[in-house]
Formats: C-alpha cells, sequence, structure tokens
C-alpha cells in the first residue's frame, strides 16, 4: 500500500478537505477506504504519518485557500481521533473568515472517553456525522464499530450535544442503503431536530 503525505487536498474551488489521520473505529463496507487511493483526487490519502498541526497549514496551497469557502475535516480516517489538532486547526481557519466542517462518524465522545462536544465552540460551524442506517444491528451489520451495535445511540446523543456549540448538524446516509431504511434515517434527523442529506456513494 503506498502512503505520502496528503494532509490536505482540494475538491473543486469551494473546499479544502483535511487529513489528519488513518484511524477509524468504524470498517464500513462502503467504505473508500478499501481502496488504495482516491482516484477523483490523483493523490493517496494514506498517510506515512499523522501531521502536526504546522504541516497541515504548510500543505495547503495559498491560492486554493483564498478561493475556498469550506475547511473540512475528512480524510482517510474519523478525525475526531485528533480532537486537539481539529480544534486548533479550526479555530485557524475560521480567524481567516472560513466556514468550517467536521465529516464524521458521531463517535468521537466513545473515541476521546469525554464529552468533545464543548471543543467545537468558535472552532467548528458544522457538524456532518454519517447515521448510514436506521437500527443499531442494521447499522453494526453494515459499519462494524469497534463498540459495538449499541454506538447508534452514542451517534444521536453526539447530533444533540454538537447541536448546543456548532451552527449546523448533518445527518447523512449514503444512497447505497435501501430507500425504506433512508426513509426511516430521516425520521431520526427529524426527531432530533438536525438536517439530513443523501450522499452519492463515491467509488
Amino acid at each position: 500500500m503506498i502512503r505520502g503525505k496528503q494532509f490536505s487536498y482540494s475538491y473543486g474551488d469551494k473546499n479544502i478537505y483535511i487529513n489528519l489521520t488513518n484511524k477509524c473505529s468504524n470498517n464500513c463496507d462502503f467504505c473508500i477506504r478499501k481502496s488504495d487511493c482516491f482516484d477523483n483526487f490523483n493523490c493517496t490519502l494514506w498517510l506515512e504519518h499523522e501531521p502536526t498541526v504546522q504541516e497541515v497549514l504548510d500543505s495547503i496551497d495559498e491560492k486554493a485557500f483564498e478561493r475556498a469557502e469550506q475547511i473540512v475535516f475528512c480524510g482517510y480516517g474519523e478525525p475526531t481521533y485528533r480532537i486537539n489538532e481539529l480544534v486548533e486547526l479550526g479555530k485557524y481557519f475560521k480567524s481567516k473568515g472560513k466556514t468550517t466542517r467536521i465529516n464524521t462518524n458521531g463517535q468521537g465522545n466513545l473515541i476521546n472517553k469525554k464529552d468533545i462536544t464543548p471543543l467545537f465552540e468558535g472552532a467548528i460551524d458544522i457538524v456532518n456525522i454519517s447515521l448510514n442506517e436506521s437500527t443499531p444491528e442494521e447499522y453494526q451489520k453494515i459499519c462494524h464499530s469497534i463498540y459495538g451495535k449499541d454506538v447508534f445511540w452514542e451517534i444521536q446523543d453526539f447530533a444533540e450535544k454538537s447541536k448546543k456549540y456548532v451552527k449546523r448538524v448533518i445527518f447523512s446516509v449514503v444512497d447505497v442503503i435501501p430507500t425504506e431504511s433512508i426513509k426511516k434515517c430521516e425520521e431520526i434527523a427529524k426527531k432530533i431536530g438536525v438536517d439530513f442529506r443523501v450522499r452519492k456513494y463515491a467509488k
């Protein structure tokens, strides 16, 4: 497997993505991690080491940063494994007038063994949480969390807590799950009071 130093990457002109870690508490059946590289970006997101804050900043193209509207913490791993670096970077990006977003599996409180959501205040604008199924059993069947099927309830609790500290919380699902499951996930989002979107599966 090829590994490199792709600590940031662009997707179009509007977003820059920050790749902090390859660690993840899930092993989702549909995850892009199961391929060696993300051909859409002409780069490998497998890291040879986890970057420092300065290495991330040094990796960002200045012109791309000027154009970017959002800075998104999303790579080949779960970004909340690097919560301290994530928060420091988030505050820096916001000081430069950028909107910040985390794409997360919603397991950050379990990963860090504490409630990390208060740290989002002043650092993160949007929390996008991958819900991906409508029951604990079905979630575990496709996402294989190291924390077991009851993590399904933790994800919803994480969303509830995050609402207090960020401007927007989103539950998202990948369009590979059954239509009925998508509808039920949307109902869960409405019940909790967060936004909902369906993501197109990227190969």
